[in-house]
């Protein structure tokens, strides 16, 4: 993205290229030549708007620029032989703002637009016009090569260019964000697209699968399906996903798929006694556009959503781990120096007490940047990142944590397990430093696209929250996002259980309604 210096320069280029067309046009008061230059004065001012208000998006680019400018040229070029001069900015422009590549093929536009269009309007082009049309081109083309190394060195100069670019599209986004009638759910998106393939296809069973990694994840479904039935779409989905057909849809026995976006894949079951089907999948999918455009977004709102977050959860590691941890172990040596020769035994007691604290408190520190950096990679499964941390918290505290896995190949969306894993790592971190258990038990349970995941400890159970205290709160809202439940409860013996479950309430097919979340 070019910076505003960078546009004050071709601005700069363009008014001097008007001023230099025009002086000639209107001292020999040549009529035609200044219709020709109002309208390469009206093309330039257009950009020069549009650049300013860049959130609008709406300027040319430089090859479309050197088109509408070597058209004008043609066609004005024997009223006003001046006018040719205006062949010099857009090689100009599109080296500020795309670089060299992009200006080569912007000289061969316009040289192309300009002759060829000349021959066809004039029929012939005089050596005069001809030699005019060489210079002007060849002038553009070398300032354009000066030019890049001061527009290069500019954009590899600017680190914060990044950021101001995010800046203009985050402002773009919080605009939009109110007109966004459907929201950016993407289960809830996902159910209304089903509810309107299942209106137009008869079938016993519809599931919709998104990306996640090399492998499909289900967003939304119809019904329960059997798991051979389950099966059998996935395979269907993933040969049109994966393009192992050259067709974007697939029909095999009572089986198809289709895909309804870059990201989104429709698999179903027709009913056992249909008959031959009559409905285009090809037309379905191309009457499911508008779903389609608001399940993408949802998508890739997302994968923002997770990238930031992620981001910022390692930033804190880092400082915690380079700033506050550091800082408290350079206490404890203080605390060791100390210890080591004490004015009296009662000074060595409290000094000992207070050597084990901050002992106490780095590893505390220590735990939350492991917390900070863990997360689910694309080839472990949630299952396997709940595992992980229960090792490394079981080998800090010493208290044994016992994980039971039931899942499925078949996974959830990313920012759907990355919710769950937090809860659960909460959950256990609870149960680590406040209820003083002698054994955890984790029940991790995955059918994708639900989930069950249970926390209980034999510990003191539900004690009054203190005023500090944001762990139950933090992961009710996390539950809440996904559209999850979450129960803490005491049990009966002793200890404490949190469950955080994954269940979407599901309608008959020929209701017109697919399986989304429940509104919060």
């Amino acid at each position: 993205m070019a910076s505003s210096q960078t546009f004050v320069v071709v601005g700069a280029a363009r008014l001097f290229a008007l001023l230099a067309i025009g002086g000639p046009i209107l001292w020999l008061r040549q009529s035609e030549g200044v219709v020709a230059l109002m309208l390469i004065a009206a093309v330039w001012v257009y950009q020069g708007v549009t650049a300013t208000r860049r959130e609008l998006q709406l300027s040319l680019s430089p090859t479309t620029e050197a088109a509408t400018i070597g058209v004008i040229c043609a066609v004005s070029m024997p009223y006003g032989p001046s006018i040719l001069a205006a062949l010099v900015v857009p090689p100009l422009y599109a080296t500020a703002t795309a670089g060299i590549r992009t200006m080569v093929r912007t000289v061969i536009v316009e040289v192309i637009a300009v002759v060829a269009l000349g021959l066809m309007w004039w029929e012939t082009l005089t050596n005069d016009q001809a030699v005019a049309i060489f210079t002007w081109v060849m002038t553009g083309l070398g300032l354009s090569l000066i030019a890049s190394v001061t527009f290069s060195s500019d954009r590899a100069s600017d680190p914060l260019a990044p950021y101001r670019d995010a800046q203009q599209h985050l402002k773009q986004l919080l605009a939009l964000a109110g007109n966004l009638s459907s929201g950016l759910d993407v289960t809830a998106l996902g159910g209304e697209l089903l509810s309107e393939v299942s209106d137009r296809i008869p079938n016993r069973g519809l599931v919709l699968y998104v990306p996640r990694g090399d492998a499909l994840a289900p967003v939304a479904s119809t019904i329960d399906m059997s798991s051979g039935d389950l099966s059998a779409c996935e395979t269907l989905a993933g040969d049109v996903r994966h393009g192992r057909t050259d067709r974007t849809t697939v029909e095999i026995g009572q089986g198809f798929a289709f895909r309804v976006s870059d990201q989104a894949v429709v698999a179903g079951l027709r009913p056992v006694d249909a008959g031959p089907s009559t409905i285009s999948l090809d037309e379905v999918a191309a009457s499911l556009g508008d779903n389609a455009v608001k399940l993408d977004a949802a998508l890739l709102f997302a994968q923002f959503r997770d990238a930031a977050t992620a981001d910022e959860r390692n930033r804190l590691a880092r400082e915690m781990h380079d700033g506050v941890a550091q800082d408290i172990a350079s206490l404890g040596y203080l605390v060791d120096a100390l210890a080591a020769r004490p004015a009296d035994e009662q000074q060595a007691k409290v000094l000992g007490m207070l050597r084990d604290r901050v002992s106490v408190v780095v590893a505390e520190v220590r735990r939350s940047v492991m917390n900070l950096r863990t997360s689910i990679g694309e080839a472990e499964s949630l299952g396997a990142a709940i595992s992980n941390v229960a090792r490394h918290l079981s080998e800090s505290s010493g208290i044994p944590i016992r994980v039971r896995l039931d899942e499925q190949p078949a996974r959830l969306r990313p920012e759907v397990e990355a919710e769950l894993f937090r809860i659960a790592q909460e959950a256990m971190n609870n149960a680590v430093k406040h209820a003083r258990a002698t054994s955890i038990d984790v029940r991790c349970q995955v059918y994708a696209p639900e989930a069950l995941i249970t926390v209980t400890d034999d510990g003191i159970g539900m004690q009054q929250a203190r005023s500090d205290s944001h762990g139950l709160k933090i992961m009710r809202e996390r539950a809440r996002l996904i559209g999850a439940d979450l129960v803490v409860r005491d049990n009966a013996s002793r200890g404490l259980t949190v469950s955080v479950s994954l269940k979407v309430p599901r309608h008959p097919v020929g209701t017109g309604s697919a399986r989304t979340t429940p509104e919060e």
